[in-house]
């Protein structure tokens, strides 16, 4: 993984540089108004002895902005070797074309007005203060117990995720550990500038080390309580972001579960329970995108993970200002701005899912969802129906799963522990809208990122197997990937086993995503599938809102 020093050191290095230097002249730039990002170069077919440690600077022009990576310097090629701290190639194509600084502001300080859309202030209280109480990094709140770690390359890590179950009033195991283990953002971009540009983010530079203190009110609402995050620095010494993890307390308006029956005659009964949520979150920011990464425990069971996109889009420049402009076949973008195309590029979120349902020993069913035809025996007018066809899978190829293929529902099962119907207590995956890979299956990026050939895996615990993309990613061939382990085709069934799933996200850049993002968000849901005897909230007492009418806020 690359360090924050080495990049650093990267680029005061090519600061220094004499022939880019000359060039920055010939192009009549300022130096004083470059800065730099630094990009891995994936790998291109290279042997093992011809792949070295090499990143890509990537040159970027202020000059009256501070959104700088809507100002790339386009027709650079340079490359340091960060095992010797060397540049190793540097080219120049000298192409002039900029996109314009003006309409890239985003700082509210720096906006002129007319502003909007217009929000109005709100006030949030807990009388009795936070419901959730944390002990070192155990949190407990409501019927939920885990503890919360920070990773420098997966940044939260959720373990020990036990629900108290009323009925036999102990803690049952759910998640033993859960976290992010890859991110991959290929962009579709095959021309000299951009094709290398294929990151995998976790691996190349840590979710954890590009985590970003949160902001109070704003990344985290009022009552949250903030976690700082540690680790060892390029040279061992101890490297601190503060506030890094949030934990708060969620009331969104959602309603837990609700019942009007209007049937009975001369009565109406109504019962309704406000939901509220555990979030445990963090930002991290990996060059131009921020990504919300969310955690949410809910009294009925369920945990929900969450992944927002927004930041700034990486942009390409043209000639163009109107696509009645274009000339090529294929601008592999869009005209978001003067000058300016958003380059059509993927995001594939892979979650490691070490689940304990009940206990260690778990499976995995594939419960089919099967139409059938209504038996001419039966005295009915339907002439269809659907039932369920489950089955256990017994090997890791059997699990593999590419989800909106078959109607079908994946649970994760122990198959060692059974209600008193006889049923396997269980998980099951809520899935978010599908999404897989489009590259063909032999690109260099494919290989690399094979993890993301399927959206659910199953492999069986082994603790050398974290990263999907493998121990080490950055130029990475592809040879140590969850798809290479999963080869083995192990047995899985009534074992310690390992959820690996994957949300993806086709993202065609539009104007809207100009000058920065809106949050575009992702997810799926663990929820409980016979865990319990019965709904784990019915006996969940009406929380007490109040409006604090009052209660004037100061002005910010």
């Amino acid at each position: 993984m690359l360090t924050n020093d080495e990049q650093e050191a990267a680029t005061e290095l090519v600061l220094k540089f004499k022939p880019f230097l000359d060039s920055v002249t010939k192009r009549g730039l300022n130096v004083s108004e470059i800065v730099f990002t630094t990009s891995t170069v994936g790998w291109y077919g290279e042997s093992e002895a011809e792949t070295e440690r090499v990143i890509r600077m990537m040159p970027f022009y202020l000059d009256g902005t501070i959104n700088m990576y809507l100002r790339p310097i386009e027709g650079m090629t340079i490359l340091v070797n960060l095992d010797v701290m060397k540049v190793t190639e540097f080219t120049d194509r000298l192409t002039v074309i900029m996109p314009k600084a003006n309409g890239t502001e985003y700082r509210i300080s720096e906006l002129k007005p007319p502003f909007g859309p217009t929000l109005q202030n709100a006030v949030f209280m807990q009388p009795d203060g936070p419901g959730f109480k944390i002990d070192g990094h155990v949190v407990r709140w409501a019927n939920w117990e885990f503890h919360i770690s920070f990773d420098a390359r997966a940044g939260i890590v959720i373990s020990l995720a036990s629900m108290f179950d009323m009925d036999v009033k102990k803690y049952r195991q759910v998640l033993y550990k859960g976290h992010l283990s890859e991110m991959f953002i290929p962009y579709m971009d095959p021309s000299d500038d951009w094709y290398f540009i294929t990151y995998l983010d976790c691996g190349d530079f840590g979710c954890g080390q590009c985590a970003v203190s949160l902001e109070p009110y704003r990344d985290c609402p009022a009552g949250a309580v903030f976690m700082d995050g540690v680790f060892a620095g390029q040279d061992g010494t101890p490297a601190k972001i503060p506030n890094v993890m949030c934990i708060f307390e969620k009331y969104a308006g959602d309603i837990m579960w609700r019942h009007t029956e209007a049937e009975i005659p001369n009565l109406e009964i109504t019962e309704v329970r406000p939901d509220v949520s555990l979030v445990a979150r963090i930002v991290t920011t990996v060059g131009n995108y921020d990504y919300i990464v969310d955690y949410e425990f809910k009294p009925s069971g369920s945990i929900k993970m969450g992944v927002g996109l927004t930041g700034v889009l990486e942009v390409k420049p043209v000639e163009y200002t109107h696509i009645s402009e274009i000339k090529e076949d294929d601008i592999h973008g869009t005209i978001v701005a003067d000058n300016t195309i958003g380059v059509n590029h993927d995001h594939f979120v892979t979650f490691r899912l070490d689940l304990d349902i009940d206990g260690s020993p778990n499976s995995f069913v594939r419960n089919e969802l099967v139409t059938k035809r209504t038996a001419k025996s039966v005295n009915t007018p339907r002439k269809s129906y659907w039932t369920t066809s489950p089955k256990t899978a017994k090997t890791e190829t059997e699990a593999r799963v590419k989800l909106g293929l078959k109607a079908e529902e994946l649970v994760v099962v122990n198959p060692n522990r059974k209600t008193k119907h006889g049923n396997e207590v269980g998980y099951r995956l809520l899935s978010s809208p599908p999404s897989g890979p489009l590259l063909v299956q032999d690109d260099y990026p494919q290989i690399r990122a094979a993890f993301t050939n399927y959206n659910v895996w199953i492999t069986p615990y082994n603790r050398t197997e974290v990263w999907a993309g493998g121990l080490y990613a950055d130029r990475s061939h592809g040879d140590d990937t969850l798809a290479v382990w999963s080869q083995r085709n192990r047995e899985i069934e009534n074992k310690d086993i390992v959820m690996w799933y994957t949300i993806g996200f086709h993202h065609v850049p539009s104007q809207e995503d100009f000058p920065t993002m809106p949050t575009l968000s992702g997810g799926f849901e663990l929820r409980p599938t016979n865990f319990f005897e019965q709904n784990p909230v019915l006996k969940s007492k009406p929380i007490k809102i109040a409006s604090a009418k009052n209660c004037i806020p100061k002005n910010d």
